[in-house]
C-alpha cells in the first residue's frame, strides 16, 4: 500500500461533505458516543458503494442514466428531509440536555446508524467515484488486483470511521457551551439546516 493512497484518501475523507456534517450535529446534539454510531453509519454507507466498484456495478450505474437518476433523486430527497428535520428540532439537531446514557442512548442507536447509512448510500456518485479512485493505486502487474482493491477498500474506512469519530470528538468538546447559549444552537440549527439544503443542491446539479 502506497503513502500516496494513504494521503489522497485522508484528504478524501477529511473533506466535509454529509457524512462529516451529520457526525458533528449529532455530536453536538447527543454527545459523543452518539457520534461513534453517526461515524459507524456513515462508514457502512460507503460498503455497497465500494462493493460496486470492485464488481463493476459502478459501470453499469454510470452507463444507465434510469439508474443514476433515480438513485439521485432518492437522495436529493433525503437531504431535503434531513434538512426540513433538523429546523424542526426532530433531526440530526435534536438536543437532549445531556448526554444519554447507555440505557437510554440504546434506544436511539439503530435510528443514528440508518440517518447516516443513507446519507452516504443514497449518493451515486459515490460509487462512480471509487471506481476511479481504487484502481489507480493497484499495480498493472498484481496477480490478484481484486483482494488489493478490498484491501484498499478496507483501509479507506478505517480512515473514514477513525476521522469521523475525532470531527465527533471535536464537536463534543463544545457541546455544553452550545446548549448553554440557546441563540447560538438557533442559528447552528439554521447552518446545518442551509448546508443540507446546499449539498441536495449540489447532488441535484450532479451529472454522471
Amino acid at each position: 500500500m502506497s503513502p500516496e493512497f494513504l494521503l489522497t484518501a485522508l484528504v478524501v475523507v477529511l473533506a466535509p461533505g454529509t457524512g462529516v456534517l451529520f457526525t458533528l450535529a449529532t455530536a453536538l446534539s447527543q454527545g459523543w458516543r452518539a457520534s461513534v454510531f453517526a461515524a459507524i453509519g456513515c462508514t457502512l454507507g460507503i460498503l455497497p458503494h465500494m462493493i460496486a466498484a470492485i464488481t463493476g456495478l459502478a459501470a453499469l450505474l454510470h452507463a444507465s442514466a434510469l439508474a443514476f437518476q433515480g438513485i439521485k433523486v432518492l437522495g436529493v430527497l433525503y437531504l431535503l428531509y434531513m434538512a426540513w428535520m433538523t429546523l424542526k428540532e426532530r433531526g440530526a439537531l435534536s438536543v437532549d440536555a445531556a448526554e444519554a446514557p447507555p440505557r437510554s442512548m440504546g434506544r436511539s442507536v439503530g435510528q443514528t446508524v440508518l440517518a447516516a447509512f443513507l446519507l452516504n448510500i443514497l449518493n451515486p456518485k459515490l460509487s462512480i467515484f471509487f471506481l476511479a479512485f481504487l484502481p489507480q493505486f493497484v499495480d498493472a502487474g498484481d496477480p490478484t488486483p481484486l483482494l488489493s482493491m478490498v484491501e484498499l477498500s478496507a483501509v479507506f474506512m478505517a480512515l473514514t470511521f477513525v476521522v469521523f469519530v475525532g470531527y465527533g470528538a471535536c464537536a463534543a468538546l463544545v457541546r455544553d457551551r452550545v446548549l448553554a447559549r440557546p441563540r447560538v444552537l438557533a442559528w447552528m440549527r439554521r447552518a446545518f439546516a442551509g448546508a443540507f439544503l446546499a449539498l441536495g443542491a449540489k447532488l441535484a446539479l450532479t451529472e454522471r
